[in-house]
């Protein structure tokens, strides 16, 4: 991605907003407002520039190589013959994954309408966005591979699928906060059932002013696509924490030209937060370090003898060792990978 570099969200206690009025009407949930800043008819993931103009994860660049090598070990280990990209962005991941080599069929999944810049052979279907799915023949047809076939890769789409936010009232109560488009915000109703059963298991944060953060949405959208589609395998790849670890403020951050900033449901940036990660379908989880090391290049040094014999595959091999190192530190060796089959 261009612009200013921002790998990866950091964990900070987010600028409080101002608080609303209680009469004011031009409020709507979180959830509600952050799903039409990205996705709505003018939605930040919608623009000319996309993602790319604000922000860069490890599909791009350098370590992009790396992460497609590890996946394409992946789908090789699982028997995949093809790969979905839910989230795809402009197609950076497909188009490493073609240059690594991996024979199978390619296609991504975004709002947009299918990148110009991309490679003829790589299918493509525009997404709904957020938590909406595109048809199974839809992305079936696209790649020319059954997806029972196929690995459905995740890679940060689920810290973008809006879910409610809700903070602890004075009374101990959860309630959905609600907020304005210039981000002011004030408390509402309790969330409905199913949130709060969700939070009571997964979240349950009772101190006054603490924040949570209900991944039903999240855990509905994963299931949804994997009862649907009915892939050979689906892996999520995403910033998160788990019950041990949740963050007592949440995570909701927004991004602008590489920079972190208050999240405003604007459409002018991304909006996102992190992935309660042990509430999800799943049959592995996994650290990103452990999955780079168990399927990914090698972080192994070139020969040196190689500088002077093959200075291209000596130069070739640093960068392959700076990739992989790349994927197992911070922040990308900190993300979660989340394996459902």
């Amino acid at each position: 991605m261009s612009g200013s570099v921002l790998l990866a969200p950091v964990v900070t206690a987010p600028t409080v907003p101002a608080r609303l009025t209680p009469t004011l009407a031009d409020v709507q949930s979180w959830a509600r407002a952050w799903d039409e800043a990205l996705y709505g008819a003018g939605g930040f993931y919608r623009g000319s520039a996309g993602p790319a103009g604000h922000f860069a994860t490890a599909t791009h660049g350098v370590p992009g190589r790396a992460l497609a090598r590890t996946l394409a070990n992946l789908a090789s280990e699982l028997g995949a013959d093809g790969v979905v990209d839910l989230g795809a962005g402009r197609g950076e991941l497909l188009e490493a994954l073609r240059e690594v080599g991996f024979a199978g069929a390619l296609t991504g999944c975004d709002v947009v309408e299918r990148p110009t810049s991309l490679s003829p052979g790589i299918g493509w279907v525009r997404s709904p966005g957020g938590a909406r799915l595109p048809g199974v023949e839809q992305v079936a047809q696209a790649g020319a591979v059954p997806l029972g076939r196929a690995l459905v890769v995740a890679h940060e789409w689920l810290d973008v699928v809006p879910c409610t936010i809700a903070e602890v009232d004075p009374h101990g109560r959860l309630r959905t906060v609600e907020v304005d488009a210039s981000s002011r915000e004030r408390l509402g109703q309790e969330p409905v059932r199913a949130e709060q059963e969700w939070a009571h298991r997964w979240w349950p944060e009772r101190d006054p002013g603490s924040r949570v953060e209900i991944g039903l949405a999240r855990d509905e959208a994963w299931a949804t696509m994997l009862e649907r589609w009915r892939p050979l395998a689906a892996v999520a790849i995403d910033y998160g924490h788990t019950r041990e670890s949740r963050p007592r403020h949440g995570t909701l951050t927004g991004y602008r030209e590489g920079r972190a900033v208050p999240p405003v449901p604007d459409g002018s940036g991304d909006l996102t937060a992190h992935v309660a990660v042990d509430s999800l379908r799943q049959s592995t989880r996994l650290l990103g370090r452990e999955a780079v090391r168990r399927w990914g290049p090698s972080s192994a040094l070139p020969d040196p003898r190689e500088a002077s014999t093959d200075p291209s595959r000596y130069l070739q091999g640093l960068a392959d060792a700076g990739a992989t190192t790349s994927l197992t530190g911070h922040p990308f060796g900190d993300f979660w990978w989340v394996i459902a089959r």
